[in-house]
């Protein structure tokens, strides 16, 4: 009979001689009880809503009162916490969240903070970092037979896979309503095969002479495409066939359309959805900006929470809303808010995950964190947990660098039921 720990040194060795990774071990590091060990993996699939350009935590998940409260006066919710004005719709769902007002970043530069707040590393010229996605794959498997595990929606997948082999890489959906494009061949299906065929054995010669990690990427990268192209499943891209009325409901805007995508795909069994919402870069005119933005994400996402509890869905999905910083307490002359890595908010539902809670606080302007400091690598290592990833264990990348779900963060166990 095979052992634990023999299985496990098959499963390293298979990974390093077909991935180009291992995987050490290092479970100790958080002392996690049964207990709190037993949170872990209530995530079976996430959706990742990204604000790009910085979202304002005053105007949204940390309203102010006094000077730098914002164009409109905080809300009550229905649980013991207020809202931005903006958040009509979601202060009706505060029993289903929870809020992370004490998050903090040294990174106030739009593509630098995007690229962190995905995968929890600062970027580099001389590597790629994976984002959540990969990351999952890599230590669960695939999600689906013949659909990606994950997916990335207004958006490009920006090199997701990081070091990862690419067939990791996330499938990226442009605009929803869209949904897959360039999914069918343009000629009939005997001569696509056929040129498959041909193409296959123009390839056979060089993958028999380079059988490098790379090579042997690619190949499943390119295989994975045309499995989908032929998957009678890609009708889950397709939200042409949802409600009208449930359409509206989400908002016909390309963030609205998104959530319904990502729940449509949660459905079929995809994993990981990113879904960005643009436009969150407010210098000027706030007010004004919120009104579009603000009341966009209000809808969507409270829509989304509805949904997925209806379907029962929300338990096993993690919800999740971040922005790679915040912005200024201080209205400029503009009327805007300027780039405020110092402290911003993220928010979490389903998944495990408590509602009606808040975990750390920022000082009475909103300036800076006063409570439990919240890294974005506690951040993502979070995430992580709840999916049941082992956060604390290392991966040695093709470059024999080490590196872990978070960059060393430490989940926050508060935040579990």
């Amino acid at each position: 009979m095979i052992s634990e720990l023999s299985r496990r040194r098959f499963v390293e060795n298979l990974a390093a001689s077909t991935l180009g990774v291992t995987v050490l071990h290092n479970t100790s590091r958080f002392g996690f009880s049964e207990e709190t060990a037993a949170a872990a993996g209530k995530a079976k699939n996430v959706i990742f809503l990204q604000m790009i350009g910085g979202m304002t935590h005053i105007d949204t998940l940390d309203p102010k009162e006094g000077p730098t409260q914002g164009p409109k006066a905080p809300l009550k919710t229905n649980a013991d916490f207020m809202l931005g004005g903006t958040m009509e719709n979601l202060a009706k769902h505060g029993d289903k969240i929870s809020i992370i007002r004490s998050m903090t970043s040294k990174t106030g530069v739009h593509a630098s903070g995007q690229y962190i707040i995905r995968t929890g590393y600062e970027q580099r010229g001389t590597i790629k970092h994976p984002a959540m996605g990969a990351w999952a794959e890599h230590f669960l498997g695939a999600s689906h037979k013949t659909l990606p595990s994950s997916v990335c929606v207004n958006r490009q997948p920006n090199n997701g896979n990081g070091f990862f082999p690419a067939a990791l890489s996330p499938l990226p959906i442009l605009d929803p309503e869209a949904g897959l494009q360039n999914a069918t061949p343009e000629v009939r299906q005997e001569t696509f095969s056929k040129r498959l065929a041909l193409l296959d054995k123009l390839d056979a010669g060089f993958r028999s002479r380079f059988q490098t990690a790379g090579v042997k990427s690619y190949t499943e990268f390119y295989e994975n495409t045309v499995r989908i192209m032929s998957s009678e499943d890609l009708k889950a891209f397709d939200i042409s066939d949802e409600p009208e009325a449930l359409k509206e409901k989400y908002g016909r805007n390309q963030f609205g359309q998104g959530c319904l995508l990502a729940r449509r795909l949660v459905e079929k069994g995809i994993r990981y959805i990113e879904v960005a919402s643009n436009g969150w870069d407010m210098h000027n005119n706030i007010d004004e900006e919120l009104e579009d933005k603000g009341v966009e994400l209000d809808i969507a996402l409270s829509t989304l929470l509805d949904d997925l509890k209806e379907r029962g869905l929300l338990a096993s999905t993690l919800v999740v809303l971040c922005s790679e910083f915040g912005r200024g307490p201080k209205v400029n002359q503009n009327g805007g808010r300027d780039h405020h890595p110092k402290v911003f908010s993220t928010l979490l539902a389903g998944g495990g995950v408590k509602g009606g809670f808040i975990y750390g606080a920022s000082d009475k302007g909103g300036f800076e964190v006063a409570d439990k400091g919240t890294t974005i690598q506690d951040f993502l290592s979070t995430i992580g947990f709840a999916m049941g990833l082992p956060v604390d264990e290392v991966v040695m990348s093709p470059s024999n660098r080490p590196f872990t779900v978070g960059d060393k963060g430490k989940p926050i166990m508060e935040l579990f039921a």
